[in-house]
């Protein structure tokens, strides 16, 4: 398909062995020779003046933030693909913010995210930042995790110095149907995961403890959505926890 078609500018593109995410990302940013990296997903659809919009978010973070053009990532907003049968668990997804919770961060639009939580938003599903940045500040290779290594880079980028900026009108369009049983499964093997990751980066507090992690155990029965993520979220937890003692 690459080579049938025609661009009105250079491309390149690669192959390499099935990877995670992140190394996949580290390759293809030591390639790049543009200023700006975008980030999306592989079921990510971007609206045609998206890469414009970002492009513009840059030019207004830095008149606001009067700094150096290589400390500001730009977050997208990303949403369901409207061509899609939208259920009404996966929009429970999106407004809870178990798959994005870009409703706990709208009163920042067209603005920089609170320094100290901004790492729990960058979503690499749809983000763009300085190449150079993202090259010194490369995604974890040594990992095969589901979820969280993008919290875990986002929380580097904010000891290295990088505000986040949050722009919605650069959209996106998530492409990916969820059945019941698959949001279940997700929730299952984000708690799996964040014992994992708890073990590498303590300081990100993925596992819920004391007080909170009563309120997840109370919450855990309710006859909600949120009750059964939390539930299952847990049960992943408690299987990797038993496992590691």
């Amino acid at each position: 398909m690459m080579q049938g078609l025609t661009w009105p500018f250079e491309i390149q593109y690669f192959a390499i062995p099935k990877s995670q995410q992140g190394v996949c990302r580290n390759r293809a940013v030591e390639k790049a020779r543009g200023e700006i990296v975008m980030l999306i997903g592989d079921d990510i659809f971007l609206a045609p003046d998206a890469c414009e919009s970002h492009l513009h978010a840059h030019e207004r973070a830095i008149s606001i933030q009067n700094s150096a053009f290589s400390d500001v990532a730009v977050l997208g907003h990303t949403t369901w693909d409207p061509s899609l049968k939208i259920t009404k668990l996966m929009k429970w997804m999106e407004k809870s913010g178990v798959q994005f919770g870009y409703e706990k961060i709208a009163k920042y639009a067209h603005n920089f995210l609170p320094e100290g939580n901004q790492h729990r938003f960058a979503y690499t599903s749809h983000i763009s930042l300085p190449a150079k940045i993202l090259y010194q500040n490369q995604f974890m290779e040594d990992v095969s995790l589901y979820g969280w290594e993008d919290i875990e880079w986002g929380l580097r980028l904010t000891g290295a110095g990088v505000r986040i900026y949050y722009e919605p009108e650069a959209k996106a369009y998530h492409h990916h149907i969820f059945s019941d049983d698959e949001v279940w499964g997700r929730s299952k093997l984000l708690g799996i995961s964040a014992v994992k990751m708890q073990e590498l980066v303590p300081e990100l507090k993925l596992v819920p403890r004391g007080l909170k992690k009563l309120a997840y155990l109370l919450t855990s029965f309710l006859p909600t959505y949120m009750g059964r993520h939390r539930k299952m979220f847990l049960r992943g937890a408690r299987i990797n926890e038993s496992c590691h003692t």
